[in-house]
């Protein structure tokens, strides 16, 4: 087990083998000028601190092994996943769906629907689309959990009181113990961040708990389980890419090690469970 000590509003325990990073929304029309952030009139730069501390926290979850899931929100070309209601709310000046300076506005598989660079996920990592604010809806987010017999998750994200928050509290109805990064979440709005990190915490965290991306990670190292176990395994991915012809990408080396981690961590599970029945869902590692 491992805890946040200094989390609040009382220290977090956690099993880092049943625990997920959940990284709410991080794209490029949100976070960057000439998406769909920009064109409801928000400043994106409000949002660039997320961006550095969920960097941050991504190599933390990362290097501890902990099953990574990063959610887009985006919808199928012809909006029929989009209600009419969402998409004519407010007065931007783009909408859901027309044509932006990154591709067509939250539109799946169009740049600006794309995690940004910096935070873009990994080979082996989960990437879930989502029509709606929370994750869990229409989705299967909360079968691929299942599948990794995850019990607590770990979130950041934007925005802060939209996408992050509804989230979390599905998965507090779900039953998962949820903790909030501070400094891994923002909002265009810095007084809405303020209010939620209030009320995801009060009441003896009737939503969750909250921690800072420092805090996170000291409580992953050095006792939490690694994405390496075997010294080896880095001369091994090393001389099987040589023999494949596969560049020696550090991006590529970190998924195999993630899915090594996935495996490792369902051993671990299968270890301290019933073993299940062929009638159990196979695990799920996307939309």
């Amino acid at each position: 087990m491992a805890r946040i000590a200094a989390a609040l509003p009382f220290p977090f325990d956690f099993d880092p083998a049943r625990t997920a990073l959940v990284m709410i929304d991080m794209q490029r029309d949100f976070l960057e000028p000439g998406g769909f952030g920009a064109a409801l009139g928000n400043d994106v730069g409000l949002l660039a601190p997320a961006v550095a501390g969920a960097e941050r926290l991504l190599a933390a979850a990362r290097s501890a092994g902990l099953l990574v899931i990063h959610t887009r929100e985006c919808h199928a070309p012809d909006l029929a996943d989009c209600p009419p209601a969402k998409r004519a709310r407010g007065t931007p000046g783009l909408r859901i769906g027309d044509a932006g300076l990154m591709g067509r506005i939250l539109i799946r598989g169009q740049p600006g629907a794309e995690l940004t660079q910096a935070l873009a996920a990994l080979p082996g990592e989960v990437v879930i689309d989502k029509p709606g604010k929370g994750a869990f809806y229409a989705t299967s987010l909360d079968e691929t959990l299942q599948a990794h017999g995850v019990t607590h998750l770990i979130f950041g994200g934007v925005t802060t009181e939209v996408c992050v928050q509804s989230t979390m509290r599905e998965a507090n109805d779900r039953g998962y113990a949820c903790l909030l990064v501070e400094d891994a979440t923002d909002s265009y709005f810095p007084a809405f961040k303020a209010a939620v990190l209030e009320m995801v915490r009060a009441q003896g965290a009737i939503v969750g708990w909250t921690a800072t991306v420092a805090e996170v990670a000291g409580s992953l190292s050095p006792a939490a389980p690694r994405a390496v176990a075997d010294p080896d395994l880095d001369s091994f991915i090393d001389n099987g890419a040589k023999l494949l012809g596969i560049p020696l990408d550090p991006a590529w080396r970190e998924g195999v090690k993630a899915n090594v981690a996935v495996i490792l961590r369902q051993a671990h599970i299968a270890m301290e469970t019933d073993i299940p029945d062929e009638t159990d869902p196979a695990p799920v590692f996307g939309a």
